[in-house]
């Protein structure tokens, strides 16, 4: 468990990572920012997806069995909002949604995982909004108690981002006005990837060349300590290669460089992304966290935890198009207060 100091610089990083951008901004995404009103955080991503996620008490002891609820409706006037739970306690099973001594729906648990959906989830919604107090249970087995504490507000604020205030398909904010009145979700952007060749791995860099990717990037002394720099081929001239730069408890970061010309005598350049990943604290300087590359779908990813349990954080996952890192999806939760499920803030669509 981290303390509030911890919680605090996590924040700060997290709002560092929203001002950067090696683009102009209207080039640039934007992914979506976190709201939170009482026990309650949401967050909407650049299609109007939103999310919203029911969180521990300030203060609240982290239990045996921590539940998850949270609620999420997509754009558009036919979207349907649904109800979602998460058990830390996997398993399969009915859970019941309880709510002010009602059992108003009930849901067939995998993994752990369930939701409601349909007229049960609409009723489900509209009492939380305006509940005192909601159980989960499994039979007669009280499984939590989520807070509904700031439900409400959460809820009018996605009614509000989504357009639907004033209509009949609002949850909270309902009004006179039909579904037509709903404006329609936005495109989601395309992306076109570029396929990485096949073929052997890269020569493994000489030892001079380490000394100068530790010179470039800043990285000499964390090289030493580390596993030695991974390298990836990312097309017929160009290798990807992964720079160990520091790491922690749970996060380690590394420097993305793309490394062109022959072996020993390669030339390096940070790696180009249109919105800045990890903690990157540089404008001209990406860093991952906790990265990962999937060559067959030209995937690079950052995964930073604010704190061990994973309950704070977020992640960016990007798609290679030949000349530059594109983010292809990003997810956050500002609150390390129980959430372990990240809201999904920005999300593109990949093409080949």
């Amino acid at each position: 468990m981290v303390n509030a100091m911890g919680a605090k610089t996590f924040l700060a990083a997290a709002l560092a990572a929203l001002s950067w951008t090696g683009m102009s901004a209207a080039q640039a995404p934007t992914p979506g920012t976190l709201e939170t009103y009482k026990d309650w955080t949401i967050g909407c991503d650049n299609r109007n997806r939103c999310e919203a996620v029911a969180l521990l008490p300030e203060g609240g002891e982290w239990p045996d069995n921590p539940v998850m609820v949270g609620v999420s409706r997509d754009a558009g006037p036919d979207a349907e909002a649904e109800v979602w739970v998460s058990r830390d306690a996997k398993g399969d099973g009915d859970v019941s949604f309880i709510v002010d001594g009602r059992r108003l729906a009930t849901a067939r648990t995998r993994n752990g995982d369930a939701t409601v959906r349909g007229p049960q989830a609409a009723a489900l919604v509209i009492a939380m909004a305006r509940g005192n107090q909601m159980e989960l249970r499994a039979g007669n087995r009280l499984l939590g108690r989520p807070s509904l504490a700031g439900s409400g507000a959460a809820l009018r604020y996605m009614d509000a981002r989504q357009g639907r205030a004033g209509t009949s398909t609002a949850l909270v904010a309902t009004g006179p006005l039909g579904p037509l009145a709903v404006r329609a979700a936005p495109p989601a952007p395309v992306i076109k990837r570029a396929p990485v060749p096949a073929g052997g791995a890269p020569v493994a860099l000489w030892r001079e060349e380490r000394t100068a990717l530790g010179t470039f990037t800043g990285c000499t002394e964390d090289m030493r300590e580390a596993e030695p720099p991974q390298l990836y081929r990312l097309s017929k001239t160009e290798t990807l290669i992964l720079v160990p730069c520091g790491s922690g408890a749970y996060n380690f970061t590394t420097i993305p460089v793309i490394a062109t010309g022959i072996a020993g005598r390669r030339a390096f350049h940070f790696a180009p992304f249109d919105y800045k990943p990890g903690w990157s604290e540089e404008e001209a300087k990406p860093m991952l966290v906790n990265a990962g590359w999937v060559p067959e779908k030209s995937e690079l990813s950052s995964f930073a935890k604010g704190r061990g349990i994973g309950d704070c954080g977020g992640s960016e996952t990007y798609v290679w198009d030949g000349s530059r890192f594109r983010l292809t999806e990003a997810t956050s939760m500002g609150e390390c207060r129980g959430a372990w499920h990240w809201i999904r803030t920005w999300s593109a669509r990949v093409s080949d």
